[in-house]
């Protein structure tokens, strides 16, 4: 059975909401076994505070010990943790931490199979030990072999769409939209959709950067001059990369039905228009690295912490999506393990072979 590790994420935010109102259904232990790293006193605060039904934990001191058919819950901070529902603390940001960090310990030893976490509060996590400026940034930092770059990719069944960039700010954007970036996501994205998604020969949409695709360098001449060629290049590497197109026509239109990824110039040219036709089921996949993760789309919902009003759709499709994904690299690996070679017809076959 999958082993699914589960961060609490802030613990001021509503993390806890969203983890007790999933495994209010006592089916999901028969799918994968989960381990929350969290704390066992703030759950039973919020589930008292919101008067969620009841959930049993299994409290283990590690995640070796976890107990198929249980939620298993491991204490990551102690029992003095102050907990203030919507109020941005420093101690909240320390306990997501501390969480983050045991699980992907415990992801890189092989005692969990998966990972997904719940919301950061990215300014209170900040610390010597965490100095990044989200969840991708320290998992490829942490989990990344050498030459892995972590691509994140915002997911449901009907669209997949990657980021050329993050994090990074607006300004910045045009500069870091490089050839050699556009080239290095492409085949990334390219190679995700096909092991991670179970996606042959994906179609992939790249969009452009300024508006109205550059209107032929009337309005920036990035499309021409950077994302065309990295596009022409990507074909001739057998990549189905298509484009450049305007994203505001792309998502008005419905184009974005005819490919099965795409891939965004920056933050919120992607996460914009997929929050407006997910926001419910929406999932955030780390994509690049060994391991699986990923993440509900939506952040710590401050306003509404501990009031009872947050859904858990989106943690619940993370959870699935990990298990998809998990699947998925299991049997990509065992079709492509020992291919077959490739046989020629009597025009191809080599000349010395003919002879």
């Amino acid at each position: 059975m999958i082993k699914i590790g589960i961060t609490h994420g802030d613990t001021n935010g509503i993390g806890y909401e969203v983890i007790l109102k999933v495994l209010e259904d006592v089916r999901l232990a028969d799918l994968c076994t989960v381990v929350v790293y969290g704390s066992a006193k703030a759950a039973a605060f919020y589930r008292k505070a919101m008067e969620l039904a009841p959930v049993q934990f299994n409290r283990i001191d590690s995640a070796a010990d976890a107990a198929d058919g249980q939620f298993n819950i491991i204490n990551v901070v102690g029992e003095d943790l102050k907990i203030d529902p919507g109020v941005p603390a420093e101690n909240a940001g320390q306990a997501a931490f501390a969480a983050l960090e045991a699980a992907v310990n415990d992801l890189k030893e092989g005692n969990i199979d998966v990972l997904v976490t719940a919301p950061i509060n990215k300014k209170t996590i900040q610390s010597d030990d965490f100095h990044f400026p989200g969840h991708t940034e320290y998992l490829q930092s942490r989990l990344g072999e050498e030459g892995d770059e972590a691509l994140m990719v915002m997911c449901t069944d009907e669209i997949r769409i990657a980021l050329a960039t993050t994090h990074t700010p607006l300004s910045q954007v045009a500069a870091a939209i490089t050839p050699e970036l556009l080239d290095r996501k492409l085949e990334q994205f390219n190679r995700s959709l096909c092991r991670d998604f179970g996606v042959p020969s994906p179609r992939i949409a790249v969009l452009s950067l300024n508006p109205h695709s550059g209107e032929n360098g009337l309005l920036g001449e990035e499309e021409q001059k950077v994302i065309a060629p990295a596009i022409v290049a990507a074909r001739e590497k057998k990549i189905l990369a298509f484009g450049p197109y305007a994203a505001d026509g792309f998502f008005g239109s419905g184009v974005y039905k005819h490919f099965d990824g795409i891939l965004a110039m920056y933050h919120d040219q992607g996460l914009t228009p997929f929050k407006t036709l997910a926001m419910d089921s929406g999932v955030n996949f780390t994509a690049g690295l060994p391991f699986v993760r990923t993440s509900p789309d939506h952040g710590t919902g401050y306003d509404i912490a501990g009031k009872n009003e947050a859904s858990p759709d989106s943690l619940r499709c993370a959870i699935y999506a990990a298990i998809d994904i998990y699947r998925h690299r299991i049997d990509h690996d065992r079709i492509y393990s020992n291919p077959l070679r490739r046989q020629h017809s009597e025009k191809e076959r080599p000349a010395k072979d003919k002879e």
